[in-house]
């Protein structure tokens, strides 16, 4: 009997929860303190004053993002958490009509019917729960919300994310500050895209072209008010 071989395979999908919240921090990061540096500095400020609010938007934002996270990613868990118990309800009072329902799901995916039977009622038999959150929920354990991480993901990355258009304030002259930061942190953006695809298995290109494409834009907005307010005071 011939031994059965097993081919490797990496999956990614287990990284989407810290992932995303990884990459939407450090982008936030950089392109809400980089875009307020350029529309201060445009304004015209000393560079103390431009420092102070950088660091004063590092702390604001990691501590917005860290608390925007854990509740939006909360409510999450809390509708998986109503429907879980929804779930373990139905099928103590309906298990049969359970049953049934998990019957057609197999079906629907191309099982012929008398298998789709068989298989539903052993599936049901080992992790009854377990089996309708997955086939009929969409809910596993990779994709479960996680909000404590996701916050604290969010508020240390948005950190590192800021810090950088923030270091080029400090290393920059004065008359280059709009300029020097705003291709550093383009190219900070840049980097950024291409980790997070590579991290999450995406096209490399395509991820750091649409970072870096959002990332111009938002600072030449804040940079043309930060113009036009300066003139004006």
């Amino acid at each position: 009997m011939r031994a059965v071989t097993l081919h490797p395979e990496t999956h990614l999908v287990s990284r989407i929860g810290w992932l995303r919240a990884a990459v939407l921090g450090a982008n936030d990061g950089i392109v809400s303190t980089a875009s307020l540096i350029v529309g201060v500095a445009a304004a015209s400020t000393s560079t103390s004053e431009v420092l102070v609010a950088g660091i004063a938007g590092l702390v604001a934002g990691a501590m917005s993002m860290a608390a925007g996270e854990y509740v939006s990613v909360s409510s999450q868990s809390d509708t998986e958490s109503a429907d879980l118990q929804r779930e373990r309800a139905e099928l103590k009072d309906q298990p049969e009509a359970e049953l049934n329902e998990l019957t057609q799901i197999y079906v629907a995916r191309g099982v012929a019917p008398a298998l789709a039977r068989e298989a539903a009622a052993q599936m049901m038999e080992k992790d009854a729960l377990g089996t309708h959150l997955r086939d009929e929920l969409g809910i596993s354990e990779v994709t479960t919300a996680r909000p404590v991480q996701a916050a604290l993901t969010s508020a240390m990355t948005f950190a590192i994310g800021a810090a950088m258009p923030l270091a080029m304030v400090v290393l920059s002259p004065a008359d280059l500050l709009v300029w020097t930061v705003t291709i550093a942190s383009l190219l900070f953006l840049a980097l950024l895209g291409g980790i997070g695809a590579y991290a999450g298995g995406a096209p490399i290109w395509r991820a750091t072209l649409r970072v870096t494409f959002w990332g111009a834009l938002a600072m030449a907005l804040t940079a043309g008010i930060g113009a036009v307010v300066g003139t004006v005071v």
